[in-house]
Order: structure tokens, then sequence, then C-alpha cells
């Protein structure tokens, strides 16, 4: 009787075990995901992922064609979209490609909108003013929305809805299963800047110069403010305040609750970075094609808005910096990707591409990815992401409670000849 309840004992400490390891295991599957624009819902561009420590160049696609999304990376596979409609699953352990659909032939579905990616599906908008919805197993389409004009927005996905901006002026609410329109909100021109959704709120920029605040649920208008300078920069929200840039010049951070403004910091030219935060610190570049003018990225004092430190680039600055710890990366107009200290705004290391850079670098796992108008997608750093190609998250699960389970009976077995 005693050796039976030893071997209950040892039955159930080894399916505990085995379930402990389970979760570590699936918390791995997604610790270093990067699934849309600037990374989360808030837009925050930063990461608790490994951090690119070198600018080795690990592999690169070259797709034949300028690439100016950025890419999203879920479960070991990149996803990215090019300037002739089509879009690429590749393998993030060594580029190969899984998969790749074309929308249709030329520019006028080209794909500057970045994929997000959410249960198992990919969402974007292209040129030609449709939103997709892909499988992201297979690149098979699920269902497209026509909105009235073309779309550079990188779209978010929450709670079951898609929210995306159009040059026709709309904010769009998209139903994401079946991709029904729930609601638009119309402003006074065309929606370049790619909302964030926060608590039951959506948050975006205009380029009638204002920044909005809507009901996620309703579309309903909370509040506006008014700049003075068209908005492609995106949003991010972080502790009940939200900063973003505009064309006027400035850097602003506004209460996320009221609108009302809380400081704002004037640059040297027109702002379409969109900033990252993190720690305290807001990073955002300068953008503008003329290398005499301002072309630096900045690093604010998120509270107050003074200036910490600047970088200078080579032009001008329109990708979104992504920070990985004490790591910045930003790509530049001159053709570079920059890793840039977080902390005192000194340069780690440079990688040059052979043309402009728009995009905005998605880390992972030790790699930074990156797309060039020199038709290829990069990546680069001292170690690989998961590859799609590595055993399967639920069959190493599987494994090892077969594993587990075969060991507890041996135990039982053995106890029970002693008797």
């Amino acid at each position: 009787m005693l050796n039976q309840k030893i071997a209950s004992t040892i039955l159930l400490a080894v399916l505990i075990v085995s379930s402990f390891a389970l979760v570590g295991v699936a918390s791995a599957s997604t610790s270093d995901d990067w699934s849309m624009f600037r990374g989360n819902l808030n837009h925050t561009g930063a990461s608790a992922t490994e951090p690119a420590t070198t600018n080795n160049l690990l592999w690169k696609l070259d797709a034949g064609i300028p690439m100016g999304s950025s890419a999203a990376l879920v479960d070991g596979r990149v996803y990215i979209g090019t300037n002739d409609g089509s879009v690429y699953c590749v393998d993030a352990a060594d580029g190969s490609q899984i998969w790749k659909v074309s929308l249709s032939q030329g520019y006028s579905a080209a794909i500057s909108s970045s994929i997000a990616v959410e249960d198992g599906k990919l969402y974007f908008g292209c040129y030609n003013g449709a939103v997709f919805c892909l499988e992201a197993s297979t690149g098979a389409q699920v269902w497209y929305f026509a909105t009235e004009n073309s779309i550079q927005s990188s779209p978010a996905v929450a709670d079951g809805h898609v929210y995306i901006g159009s040059w026709d002026g709309n904010l769009y609410c998209i139903d994401a299963a079946t991709g029904s329109k729930v609601w638009a909100y119309k402003t006074g021109a065309l929606v370049d800047s790619s909302p964030a959704v926060v608590d039951g709120k959506v948050y975006f920029g205009s380029a009638d110069k204002s920044v909005y605040c809507l009901n996620a649920a309703s579309g309903e208008k909370l509040w506006s403010y008014a700049t003075g300078g068209v908005i492609q920069s995106s949003p991010a929200v972080v502790d009940g305040y939200i900063y973003i840039g505009s064309q006027d010049h400035n850097v602003y951070c506004l209460n996320a609750n009221s609108g009302e403004k809380v400081w704002s910091y004037q640059e040297q030219n027109i702002v379409d970075s969109s900033p990252a935060v993190v720690n305290g610190y807001v990073y955002i570049g300068s953008g503008v094609l003329d290398s005499t003018v301002d072309k630096n990225v900045y690093c604010l004092n998120a509270a107050t808005g003074e200036k910490v430190w600047s970088y200078q680039t080579g032009d001008g600055v329109y990708s979104s910096p992504a920070v990985v710890g004490d790591y910045l990366y930003v790509g530049g107009w001159d053709g570079n990707l920059y890793c840039i200290d977080a902390q005192d705004g000194s340069s780690i290391w440079t990688y040059t591409t052979q043309h402009s850079i728009s995009a905005s670098p998605a880390v992972s796992g030790g790699v930074v990815y990156i797309t060039s108008w020199d038709n290829n997608l990069y990546a680069l750093g001292s170690q690989v992401a998961n590859s799609s190609a590595e055993t399967p998250v639920w069959l190493i699960g599987a494994v090892v409670v077969v594993v587990v389970a075969v060991v507890a009976v041996a135990v039982f077995v053995v106890i029970r000849r002693k008797k």
C-alpha cells in the first residue's frame, strides 16, 4: 500500500513538472514575435527580445522589386509585401521561400502597408485601395475589403477587428473574420498614419493636420488635436500619453484621455517617422530629402520633451526606430541601417544597402530584419530566430508528455514488482 502511494506521488509530481515544461515551451514560441507595424498595438517600437549585436549578414532575399513595407515575424516566419503586389512568407532562419502569392501585376497593387499577423491570418492594405486577409500558412485569400482610394496605412488587429486608414480620408473598422465593415470615421484628408489601439480607443493622425481618438467599438470621436502640418507619423501610446510627429516639424506629447498637449519638441524639418517609446524616452527621426537640413535621430525625455541626444545620419529619416535593450535600430534614406546606443546616442554599427530605406526594422531573437528599395529583405545579427523548419511547439510538447508518462509507468511497475 505504501509503495502504491509512493508511485502515485511520483506520477503526480512528474505530470506537474511536465505541465510546467509545456507552459515553458508555449511561452517561448511567442516571446520573440514582432507581429505588426511597430511591434504591438501600443506602437511602442520596443521589444524584450534579444538584440542584434552585430551587422553580420545572415541572409538576404532578393524580391526583384523595391520594398517599402516593414517586416512582420511570427513563429519563425517572416512576412513581407512588395511594390508589385506580392506577399512573401520566408523562413526566418535562412530566408528560404515558404510561399509567395501575387495579388496582381504592376504597381497598382503595391504593398506599402506592413502586414499584421493575428490568429493565423495576415492583414494588410494595398495601393489599389483593398484590404486583404490571407491564411498565414498558405497565403490563400480569405477576404478583401475595398476602400475608395489607396492604402499605405498599416493595420492594427484587436478584439476581432481590423483598424486601418485610407487615402479616401476614412479610418475603417473591419470585422477580422468576415471582412465586412463595422464602421468608418471620415477625416478631412487622407489617412496614412497607422492606428494604435489601446484600452478600447483608436489613435491616429490625418493629413488634415489633426490627431484623433475614437471609441474602438463605435467609431465615435472622443477628441481631436490640431497640429500645424500634415500627419503621416503613427502614434505610440504609453502610460496614458500619446506621442506622434507632424510635418509642422514638431513631436507632440498629448494626454491620451483628453487630447490636451503636454509638450512639443521642434525639430528642423518634417517628422514622418513614428516614435519608439520605452524606459522614459522617445526616439524618433527627422525626414527630408535634402541632406543639408535636419537628418537626425532624436532621443527626448518622455516626461518633459527635453532633448537627451541626437545622432546625425547621411540623409532624412522616414524609418521608425526599433529599440531592444540598449540597442536602437533605424533605417536612413541614405541606404544605411543604423544601430545606435539608446542610452548615449553613440554609433554601435552600420550596415549599408544599395538604395534608400523607408521601412522600419523588426527585431526578433538576436536578428534585425529590414527591407530596402534595393529589392532586398535583409537579416542581420549574430544568431538566428526560431525557424519554422524546426520542430513545432506542439510536437515538442507531445514528446515531453509521452516521455514523462513512460517514465512514470516504468517507476510504477518497478515498485509493484518489489511488493
